[in-house]
C-alpha cells in the first residue's frame, strides 16, 4: 500500500525456518536484488527496521568516509 506521504506498509509471514519474504513491491521500491544483504537493526522497545540501501550507505560514508567494500 502506498501513500501520498511516499509511506509505505506491507505484510511478510516469518516461515518455520525463520525466513521472511520481502514484498516485490517493496524490492522494487528499494531496488533489493536476490544476493543483497540488508542490515536489521532491533530494539526491544520499538521493534525492528530494515533501512534502504541508500541509507546504508550514507551511514557508512559518514563513519568510514567512503562506500563499503
Amino acid at each position: 500500500m502506498k501513500e501520498k506521504s511516499g509511506k509505505y506498509s506491507w505484510t511478510a509471514t516469518v516461515g518455520e525456518k525463520g525466513q521472511i519474504v520481502i514484498p516485490k513491491q517493496a524490492r522494487e521500491v528499494f531496488d533489493i536484488k536476490p544476493g543483497d544483504t540488508l542490515l536489521l537493526l532491533g530494539d526491544e522497545k520499538r521493534g525492528i527496521a530494515i533501512p534502504p540501501k541508500q541509507q546504508m550507505i550514507k551511514f557508512f560514508k559518514h563513519i568510514y568516509g567512503g562506500e563499503p567494500k
